[in-house]
């Protein structure tokens, strides 16, 4: 199975989980420290936008037993993601000098998240799980003192929460929305390029939602602002949980109610329009130009490829 086959429509990356969070246990400390120190855990072990991996074979394994976690330095604390078939499963953070540690290392190493994921190294079930490690253990290394006064802040509820242990403000991890567009024009359809992005690769415009702002009008402001396009009839296919940091993927399709680009060079190298035939050459990577569409890593790429298929516009 291809990278590619790893993610087909409607199923991008992050979105299929195992777990069973089991909410119910975040309370039970008593609980939650048994389950840790029995065999059958495991645990998620993140470093920045990387994953500790072990090595075996031509394969790598990221969920490691709690003794493999530790020996190579990942942090003690740790926060409960849920149950999978019954075992607990953590996630874990690591410090610089322990990651530095691995380097050279054949058994175990720290390799980058997104890059494992696209090249179809990681098996899909486990992303979702990968997601909310990464998600939670980042938002505890920048969120270590309470925003009300100042003081250090303490991990309560498995790690889904951190108390204020001087103001008694409680303080909670927040999911970040961003809209994310596939705008068309009856057989054509607007995408646009960052200059971040690898060559002639283009995606669908997207932007995070503003405070007191509904989906349909993030939507039609970033689309307005990135490209000159006013668009109308927005409508939700999917969402998609994105941990850079902690972000959820809204995806929408909206209708265009002008043609004319103006491009904010601010935000994007290029946006342009595509024709519905060459849509589908970018997406399976035979465009005579050498222009590709997203991977099936990310929803974009499942936006653009149910408007190929479908042929019936946004």
């Amino acid at each position: 199975m291809s990278a590619f086959d790893s993610f087909p429509l409607g199923q991008p990356a992050f979105v299929t989980s195992v777990l069973d969070r089991a909410a119910h246990l975040r309370r039970d400390d008593e609980k939650l420290f048994a389950l840790e120190q029995k065999p059958s855990s495991r645990a998620y072990v993140v470093y920045r936008d990387s994953l500790l991996v072990k090595r075996e074979g031509d394969k790598v394994r990221a969920l490691l037993s709690i003794d493999e976690a530790v020996k190579c330095g990942a942090n003690p604390g740790t926060v409960f993601l849920g149950l999978r078939d019954g075992a607990a499963v953590f996630g874990m953070g690591m410090p610089q000098t322990a990651a530095e540690k691995l380097i050279g290392r054949d058994d175990y190493s720290v390799a980058e998240l997104r890059g494992m994921a696209m090249q179809g190294a990681i098996p899909p079930d486990e992303l979702s799980a990968i997601a909310m490690a990464k998600s939670m253990v980042g938002w505890h290394q920048r969120h270590g003192y309470c925003a009300n006064c100042g003081t250090r802040s303490a991990m309560k509820e498995g790690g889904w929460k951190r108390d204020c242990p001087s103001c008694k403000a409680e303080h909670f991890p927040r999911t970040d929305p961003v809209v994310i567009m596939l705008v068309a024009a009856g057989e054509k359809c607007l995408l646009g390029r960052q200059k971040q992005f690898p060559p002639g690769m283009y995606s669908c415009l997207a932007g995070f939602v503003e405070a007191a702002e509904t989906i349909e009008d993030a939507v039609r402001r970033e689309i307005l602002e990135e490209s000159g396009i006013r668009c109308t009839d927005v409508q939700y296919y999917m969402t998609q949980p994105w941990p850079y940091p902690s972000s959820l993927m809204i995806g929408c399709s909206a209708r265009a109610l002008n043609e004319d680009i103006i491009v904010d060079r601010s935000e994007l190298e290029d946006a342009r329009w595509f024709t519905r035939d060459e849509a589908a050459l970018m997406l399976a990577r035979t465009h005579p130009d050498g222009l590709a569409g997203p991977h099936p890593f990310a929803i974009a790429h499942h936006l653009l490829g149910r408007w190929v298929r479908d042929k019936s516009g946004a």
